[in-house]
């Protein structure tokens, strides 16, 4: 048994002005730290991918063409690109391009082994005809959409546990009852604007570690045994950590390994395949977000006994 990961270089590979937000490099430390700690490329149970940018007309099927067109042209109107939050740049449309990518391989990787990690994705604030919060295309919502051409995946639900709600994923998928939207997320915290997903987890600020497990442990397993979802697409989000520069929860790192290994472990019982990515984490400071995202990997690791 091996456990699969996916990665490319050009996830860290965009110039951003200084002092922006997004924790860029945080995909490469990763990855390098990874490389370190458990020796990625000679490890007899890990398996690494490169992932290929996905086709533009597929992401027209899920995204307004309109918008898509005038994203990849930068022809959008400079207030559309704000509220995105990244300059606009042709290494900024290939990153997209090749992320989104990585999310629909990390779908075929589940689908054949029954686990896959992404070392990036989980960009669930691209809604129809407008990206937002760092999010240009919704990785979650399309690759859901791929999972179910494949053989015997007629229901996909996505676990997303990032400190912020899902709110394009819910909106995009809202009409379509093959894929379960479940959102755990803070109340009050972007978005500020909350549109229903199927199921909604929404905690209060400075929630703990406790009480985040025990609401959390509540509902997953009623959620898995009332919809019986084919494949699971979770975003292990870290922004729930307790200091996290946008989170507000109160999360040690112990409880986001539990919380990882909760989801896993549910699924591999239940023979549900689950495709992972990594999600948001915020500090000024990215290597400190390098250990947190860790986690999912040795939550994967524990759950398939490779360590």
């Amino acid at each position: 048994m091996a456990l699969h990961l996916v990665y490319h270089p050009i996830y860290s590979q965009l110039e951003l002005p200084p002092e922006h937000r997004y924790p860029i490099n945080k995909y490469r430390m990763l990855y390098e730290y990874l490389e370190q700690a458990l020796k990625l490329h000679s490890h007899p149970q890990l398996r690494l991918h490169c992932p290929q940018p996905v086709d533009i007309a597929e992401i027209k099927q899920l995204h307004h063409p309109d918008y898509i067109d005038g994203l990849f042209g930068n022809t959008l109107p400079a207030a559309q690109m704000r509220r995105i939050g990244f300059p606009w740049s042709a290494q900024l449309i290939a990153r997209t391009l090749t992320s989104s990518g990585g999310t629909k391989l990390t779908v075929d990787l589940a689908y054949q082994y029954g686990l896959g990690i992404h070392l990036s994705g989980g960009y669930h604030h691209a809604h129809h005809d407008f990206g937002s919060g760092f999010c240009l295309v919704n990785d979650l919502a399309l690759a859901a959409r791929h999972a179910l051409t494949l053989d015997g995946i007629d229901k996909v639900m996505i676990i997303d546990c990032d400190v912020h709600q899902g709110d394009g994923t819910a909106t995009l998928l809202a009409d379509d009852p093959r894929i379960i939207t479940f959102s755990v997320h803070c109340d009050k915290n972007f978005p500020a604007r909350k549109p229903d997903s199927d199921i909604d987890l929404a905690l209060p600020r400075e929630t703990t570690t406790r009480e985040y497990l025990d609401a959390f442990r509540g509902i997953l397993p009623l959620a898995l045994a009332q919809h019986q979802p084919d494949m699971v697409i979770y975003d292990a989000g870290v922004d729930i950590h307790q200091h996290d520069e946008l989170g507000y929860f109160n999360v040690c790192t112990q409880g986001i390994y539990q919380r990882d290994h909760l989801v896993l472990s549910h699924c591999h019982d239940a023979g549900i395949p689950v495709a992972a990515v990594v999600g948001g984490g915020y500090r000024s400071e990215h290597q400190q977000l390098v250990n947190l995202h860790a986690q999912l990997i040795y939550s994967a690791m524990d759950v398939l006994a490779l360590r």
